[in-house]
């Protein structure tokens, strides 16, 4: 059934892609819009309560869409130009492949993914709506839903799994990342192409935090604003079109996350600037207040997702974490107080000039490239270039998150993670890879203006100033070609490296004891983890939740010595689960219930654990 769901799914996908064409959206931007396009009618569907049914009318108008396309196309009614194949549709499509299949194979690792990314997926998928003041199993209700409703979407066709769930997510970055070769000028070139390879691949270093063998979004936010940005260049001359891609790209990525707004900002800024590029010299007055309008009505509907999703917070929720409130921020800001602030400023400060950071490392490497670029193209190229310009505001861009980010250590998180720039180099990543992806486009672009051939319809493997040019020209095609699949098979042997490293992490041990939950509850159950770590910062408490789909779940790693206290904390629970052997457990157990117990799934009786089978379904 899921070999014929994912069938079905990658019909509807297709169908989507082919009106998107229809619609006259360039060909390399119709994967990712065709996608957005359905996050936002199964929002609106979710929003309205019916999102089972919208999973299955959204997908099943893709598969419509794609039959009509099939059938126009015999008659003759509608006809797409197609390009053909470019050496990077092979590397992505063969890369992306091996990819796939590793992270179907994949765990989730990652503290997030079970504090809130795979629950709320798992939550939409086994109930069929949207977290409700019941579902305290969610901790992070303001967390808008796109991608999650995506990945909700996918794996009620092909089953739920970590594997699954990391192939839908990782099938959206994909997408959006197939939209910088829009930006070719001749897609002919397989130097200008690999560069953009070799830039996909590179991206990866700078998520190395996190991987893609997790569903957390600061990629996803990257990724998403680089696509956006490139439909907005793209569309120089398609003003309508323009406007609906600004709309749906910056609702879409507003629904990603509420710090989207950040990428928001700089979306809109590039779009007024080529809004702006428009102006004549006649009548300044109406283009003006038309470019104003424009402009805000664009951002107007893109907001409109948003809003309608902060008013469902607020009417829905009595409170959530991380939500956007000026009473909150000003109770946190009150709370740490000015030594707060002076001391998370000093940590900040120290870990921006931490020439270890990677983010730094980054930073400082697009400078050294950006510049380096610049010169070489000048000065031996002799051809003018805007690089250094445009590293400019790329380095204002970093220089403007950083300040959101240190607000956001200030007031939206507490004092004990602040102080520790918790996440900090998850949080960059974002703009690192985003200005990496706008860097290596243009430089892509300038290293184009200085080909010999500049008309593209004469251009042929002839087209080169001498036998030595075209000889340089074919060696550094094939060694950017070698480092971007190296790069690319770094990163899928990285995460089969990390995949092997974690098999004895506590999510992969409790596959190995009990079968998942799908049904919510609340069962109150024991996981044993010997880690206090574990135990202390809510991991082990918030995988059991998510595993067994309950939020009555607890991690314990200390016991007491003392058997009525023993026994009191074990028999206040309807389950344990024992993934990792755990001494001191294993102690008790045979001292106080003469019991000998190392690993598994229980239930607890009055002094007694009665064994269950690991691959029995309970619930």
């Amino acid at each position: 059934m899921a070999f014929f769901g994912l069938i079905f799914f990658s019909l509807a996908i297709i169908g989507y892609s082919s009106f998107m064409r229809w619609l006259h959206v360039n060909p390399y931007l119709t994967w990712i819009t065709g996608i957005l396009v359905q996050i936002i009618l199964l929002y609106i569907f979710a929003m309205l309560g019916w999102l089972k049914a919208g999973i299955w009318i959204v997908t099943t108008l893709g598969v419509l869409l794609l039959a009509a396309r099939l059938v126009l196309g015999y008659l003759g009614k509608v006809s797409f130009h197609y390009e053909g194949l470019h050496l990077f549709d092979g590397w992505m499509i063969f890369l992306g492949f091996v990819m796939a299949l590793v992270l179907y194979r994949s765990p989730l690792i990652h503290y997030d993914n079970f504090s809130h990314w795979a629950t709320i997926v798992k939550l939409m998928t086994y109930t069929g709506h949207l977290p409700t003041p019941s579902d305290t199993i969610i901790s992070f209700t303001s967390y808008p839903p796109a991608t999650a409703l995506f990945i909700t979407q996918f794996v009620n066709f092909v089953g739920f799994s970590s594997g699954t769930m990391l192939v839908a997510q990782f099938a959206l970055i994909w997408a959006a990342s197939y939209s910088i070769f829009a930006t070719l000028r001749d897609r002919t070139r397989g130097l200008n192409s690999m560069l953009l390879c070799l830039t996909i691949a590179i991206s990866y270093v700078f998520n190395i935090n996190i991987r893609l063998n997790n569903l957390l979004v600061d990629y996803v936010l990257a990724i998403l604003t680089v696509a956006a940005l490139v439909g907005i260049f793209v569309y120089q001359q398609q003003p309508k079109l323009q406007f609906l891609h600004v709309a749906l790209f910056s609702g879409s990525l507003l629904l990603v996350k509420n710090s989207a707004a950040f990428f928001v900002i700089i979306i809109a800024v590039y779009y007024l600037y080529m809004l702006i590029h428009r102006i004549t010299n006649k009548n300044h007055l109406k283009q003006i207040t038309n470019i104003i309008v424009t402009w805000l009505g664009s951002l107007l509907v893109g907001a409109l997702p948003f809003i309608w999703w902060e008013i469902h917070v607020k009417l829905t929720f009595t409170e959530s974490k991380h939500e956007i409130s000026a009473n909150a921020y000003s109770h946190q800001l009150s709370q740490d107080g000015m030594h707060g602030f002076i001391v998370i400023g000093q940590q900040f400060l120290k870990q921006i000039f931490n020439f270890g950071s990677l983010s730094t490392q980054g930073f400082l490497v697009l400078n050294i490239l950006m510049i380096g670029g610049w010169a070489i193209i000048k000065y031996t190229c002799h051809h003018p270039n805007n690089l250094l310009k445009l590293l400019g505001w790329l380095d204002l861009v970093s220089l403007l998150y950083y300040f959101s980010l240190l607000g956001m250590y200030v007031l939206s998180m507490p004092f004990a993670e602040a102080i520790t720039l918790d996440g900090f180099e998850r949080y960059m990543s974002s703009t690192v890879v985003l200005n990496l992806f706008i860097g290596a486009i243009a430089l892509v672009r300038v290293i184009d203006e200085t080909f010999y051939e500049q008309d593209m319809s004469a251009r042929g493997p002839r087209n080169f100033q001498s036998i030595w040019t075209k000889n340089g020209y074919q060696l550094a095609s094939f060694l950017v070609m070698f480092f971007a699949i190296i790069m690319m098979y770094s990163e899928i042997n990285g995460t089969n490296f990390t995949n092997n490293y974690n098999r004895r992490t506590l999510p992969v041990m409790l596959t190995k004891v009990a079968q998942p939950w799908t049904k919510l509850n609340d069962t109150k159950i024991l996981i044993v983890d010997p880690q206090k770590v574990e135990v202390t910062t809510y991991y082990a408490g918030y995988l059991a939740n998510y595993y067994f789909f309950t939020n009555n779940a607890t991690g314990q790693a200390v016991f007491s010595n003392k058997k009525a206290v023993f026994q009191k904390d074990l028999e206040q629970y309807e389950y344990v689960a024992v993934p990792k052997y755990d001494k001191k457990f294993t102690r008790g157990m045979k001292k106080f219930y003469h019991q000998k117990i190392r690993t598994g799934f229980y239930k607890v009786n009055k002094h007694h654990l009665v064994r269950l089978s690991a691959t029995k379904k309970i619930n």
